[in-house]
Formats: C-alpha cells, sequence, structure tokens
C-alpha cells in the first residue's frame, strides 16, 4: 500500500517512514505544502498523512485542494494542533481521523489499518477469498490454518489484489503499490510476482485472473 507522508519536521518524516517502510508500506514523503500537492496532481496513494504546520502553507490549504479534486482518498492528520475545536475544524474539511503529536507508532498504525479498511469497504480485521485469508492487523495472509511465506513484494501484490477482490486492478495500480518515486517495478518484475503468488495460493480456492489490457483479479475458483 502506498502513503504520501507530508510532514516539514525531517527528523519526524524519516523516522516514521522507517517504521512504516518496515511495515511493509511503501512511503513518499513531502516536507512543504507545495511539494505534496504537486505529488497529489501525478501521483495516486492508499492514504496520506498530513500534518497542519508546514512552512509554506497550512495542512488544510493541502487538504482543501485534494477535495476540491474530488480525491477521496483517506486523510489521517497528524498534528501538535489538539484542541476540540481544531480536530472539529479539520474534520468538517474533509480529513479522515485526526493524531496529535506526540503519538505512539502502534496507534497511528491501527487507525492507518482501519481507514484502509474502510476505504476498501472492508470493515473486519480479516479479509477472505475462498479459504485464503488477509490478517489486516497482523499483516499475515494464511490458507487451511498454514500462514504463507512471501517476500515483501509478492505481499504488496496480494495484498491490493484481496483488498479489491471480485475486482480489477490495474497493472499501472498494482506497480504503484510496490514503489514510490525513487523505485519502479518493471512490467516483466510485476508478471513474475504474480506468477509466484499463483502458486503459493493455488490450493486456497483463491485464483489470480489475468484480464488482457486490464489488469488482473482476485476471485474464487468456484466464482470463475
Amino acid at each position: 500500500m502506498k502513503l504520501l507522508l507530508v510532514e516539514d519536521n525531517r527528523e519526524l518524516s524519516c523516522w516514521l517512514t522507517k517504521l512504516l517502510t518496515e511495515s511493509g508500506y511503501a512511503v513518499e514523503q513531502a516536507f512543504t505544502g507545495k511539494e505534496a500537492s504537486h505529488f497529489l496532481l501525478t501521483q495516486s496513494y492508499d492514504a496520506i498523512l498530513l500534518d497542519l504546520t508546514l512552512p509554506d502553507m497550512n495542512g488544510q490549504t493541502v487538504l482543501k485542494k485534494l477535495r476540491n479534486l474530488k480525491d477521496e482518498v483517506p486523510v489521517l492528520i497528524i498534528s501538535a494542533l489538539d484542541t476540540l475545536g481544531d480536530i472539529i475544524e479539520n474534520l468538517n474539511l474533509g480529513a479522515d481521523d485526526y493524531m496529535a503529536k506526540p503519538f505512539d507508532i502502534q496507534e497511528l498504525e491501527a487507525r492507518l489499518r482501519s481507514l484502509l479498511r474502510r476505504s476498501s469497504g472492508k470493515t473486519n480485521p480479516i479479509i477472505t477469498c475462498g479459504s485464503l485469508n488477509y490478517d489486516t492487523n497482523k499483516k499475515i495472509f494464511s490458507s487451511r490454518n498454514n500462514d504463507l511465506n512471501l517476500t515483501p513484494r509478492e505481499h504488496g501484490v496480494l495484498e491490493t489484489l484481496i483488498r479489491h477482490s471480485h475486482k480489477t486492478v490495474p497493472k499501472n495500480k498494482l506497480s504503484d503499490g510496490l514503489c514510490t518515486l525513487n523505485d519502479t517495478v518493471s512490467p516483466k518484475a510485476l508478471e513474475i510476482y504474480i506468477v509466484r503468488v499463483r502458486k503459493k495460493i493455488e490450493n486456497s480456492g483463491a485464483q489470480i485472473i489475468t484480464l488482457r489490457g486490464l489488469g488482473y483479479m482476485l476471485t474464487n475458483d468456484d466464482a470463475s
């Protein structure tokens, strides 16, 4: 899953990026509102972590621009401004959640997982397809009571597919979810990941269907 972290404190931004990357997210950093606005016009994200006190414009302006574009990507505000008025104002502007600094990284990740579940229309922390299960809290795939051994990029491919199960996922969305602006995934590499994941879920009752010219879909064997 691909995140945009908008935070002008570079030490905090790098710390958060490191921890979120270790948890399996692809994270891009923006240190100013201008950078964030540019990224939001040229890239797509699964969620945004947004600080309010940026050096060139406040986070509210970034949020307003985003919502004016009719972009409904989940936004989690992270700010030292923690009065009830601040929280209500930003939620009314279109933020999905609000955390006051300093915060606990485990709580941040839990809030983030909740936002991602809601945005994909799945409120249960366990997502299923056939006998393939994905525990979004523990970030573990299992089938028939056995955990699947996946590389980080295989995990990223399968996570995107199961969050959008029974729906077509374009190839570029799968690739974008695995990389940042400084990292790319070639079409050939993506095909290799798909082949590997297919082998690892072949006894799970779920399968990945190739839709030529469109992308891929994860569905039940019985639904094909």
